[in-house]
């Protein structure tokens, strides 16, 4: 699979089979759709092509505005993104950076600049909801219009659907929102799961006898939070049971070594002997958030902190025991 930033690189497909979005969680619907785009791709002798956005579209209206309840809860990184989609088997990804210029092109010019020169798109499938262009002004009418036109085909898939419900970004976003990851790992086809580097942190969990894994969230606003009983993979060959706090660690101070930011910070409950104390730095692990346990708490000295987390390492250790299928996740 190829990653290309922006349209204008030399080796770029001229032509290819594409769908556009946001691919936020690259849940089962996604997945569908990139499943009959392969096969169209395949039939025209094309490659398949996703066009996906960084920041998200409401990301950037949420800071032009001035308005951060705008910005939709984030359920992945562009990294996770990125790795879901290779999964799924495309052949190229295009990443276009979504600013001002983008936001005002009319459907039109998004049409004949972008999908047309840009990309050379000669089928395009879209969503059964899909809007483009300045003030989300372009429907599927009018690019099914403009494909009778200018000779591309156009495509729109319906719904998916697990047990009655649609499947979207949106329906994710609840699902581990309200901290029910069985109704997320339903809609996404596999257990909730962020990767990324394990970076230098205060090491306050070591000095309290609970070395863990940090791993920067890179968005402000993540869709899920709390205390769960994680997988950790990448740092042996079985996965690592864990417990993981995910969020902004008020029980300390804000202005700690990673300034505030978002952070995944897992404990494995069995730390490999092989690894050392520090064989994890700069490796690059996935973690599956399987079982919330609580929300984020703040703690009012160390040694309340010391207690609850010794306390959450003990309910994780009892769900890992009630749930010994979860202990063999794959992938």
């Amino acid at each position: 699979m190829k990653i290309y930033r922006g349209f204008k690189h030399p080796d770029i497909a001229p032509a290819c089979a594409l769908t556009i979005g946001n691919f936020d969680g690259v849940h089962r619907g996604h997945q569908a759709m990139l499943s009959l785009l392969k096969g169209e791709a395949q039939q025209r002798g094309v490659p398949s092509c996703v066009l996906t956005f960084e920041p998200h579209p409401r990301d950037h209206f949420a800071a032009v505005t001035h308005n951060p309840a705008r910005a939709p809860a984030r359920v992945g990184t562009l990294r996770d993104k990125l790795i879901d989609l290779a999964a799924c088997g495309v052949d190229q990804i295009v990443v276009l950076p979504f600013d001002s210029h983008l936001a005002n092109l009319s459907p039109m010019d998004f049409i004949n600049q972008v999908l047309r020169r840009g990309l050379g798109a000669t089928y395009v499938l879209v969503g059964d909801d899909f809007r483009f262009g300045a003030r989300r002004s372009g429907d599927y009418a009018l690019l099914d219009q403009a494909g009778l036109d200018q000779g591309f085909d156009v495509a729109r898939m319906n719904s998916y659907e697990v047990h009655n419900l649609r499947v979207s970004s949106s329906a994710v976003r609840e699902a581990l929102g309200q901290g029910r990851m069985k109704d997320a790992t339903r809609l996404m086809g596999h257990p909730y799961r962020i990767s990324g580097h394990v970076v230098h942190g205060r090491k306050l969990g070591r000095s309290l006898g609970f070395k863990t894994l940090n791993m920067r969230f890179a968005h402000w606003k993540p869709a899920a939070s709390g205390i769960f009983a994680v997988l950790v993979y990448g740092l042996s060959p079985q996965p690592l049971r864990g417990v993981a706090n995910m969020g902004i660690r008020p029980s300390l101070d804000p202005n700690d070594v990673n300034g505030g930011r978002v952070l995944l910070e897992t404990h494995c409950l069995d730390w490999p002997e092989s690894l050392g104390a520090e064989g994890a730095y700069g490796k690059i692990v996935r973690v599956e958030l399987l079982h919330k346990l609580h929300e984020e708490r703040k703690y009012d000295s160390l040694d309340a902190l010391t207690a609850g987390i010794h306390q959450d390492c003990l309910d994780a250790r009892t769900y890992f025991d009630t749930h010994p299928e979860a202990g063999s996740t794959k992938t």
